[in-house]
């Protein structure tokens, strides 16, 4: 089957692009910004609220390896879709948690993946379904940012880690060989 794409923003994308990178099936994740009002926004403008877009992943995923709801599991698992536009200390819009499905099928499994999801968290799930406009690649430097200078930064060495753990905890049998 030929690869497909998802679109997902879970909170920053260093530490989405992270998770999502360990992934067996996934053949490339990029970080960028999507739902907002903004052409060609930069990080600066994203990280200030005013664009209206959020910091997401575009997944590049074989469903032959890895399916469209395995990925939505594994966004819900790994981060915290009941805190509405933040993420831990990453609060405003920019960082909500939103599903853009790039087709009906997709649109129909993100709803019920959000209802599927429900039973695991005790507050509601405040995760959108957003239309999948137009997406912007985040700068060269955000690219790959947690197998370069992310283990150097002590944010991320604060939230990614917990993220991997989870992930190999629940999720070993999909890791990439060797990441596990």
């Amino acid at each position: 089957m030929a690869q497909q794409q998802a679109i997902l923003a879970g909170g920053c994308f260093w530490c989405t692009e992270a998770v999502f990178g360990q992934l067996a099936g996934v053949t490339r994740v990029q970080s960028g910004y999507i739902g907002g009002h903004l052409a060609d926004p930069t990080y600066k403008q994203v990280c200030s609220g005013s664009t209206g877009h959020a910091e997401a992943i575009r997944i590049d995923f074989d469903p032959d390896v890895i399916s469209y709801g395995d990925l939505l599991e594994i966004f819900f698992a790994t981060h915290d879709p009941t805190q509405l536009n933040r993420q831990g200390n990453d609060i405003g819009t920019q960082y909500r948690s939103a599903i853009f499905p790039v087709s009906e099928e997709q649109r129909a499994a993100a709803k019920a993946g959000i209802e599927k999801a429900q039973a695991d968290w005790p507050a509601p799930i405040v995760t959108t379904i957003e239309e999948a406009d137009i997406w912007y690649p985040a700068e060269d430097y955000h690219q790959e940012y947690w197998d370069g200078e992310g283990q150097r930064n002590p944010y991320c060495l604060a939230v990614i880690p917990p993220k991997l753990a989870k992930l190999k905890k629940g999720y070993a049998d999909r890791l990439v060989k060797g990441e596990n």
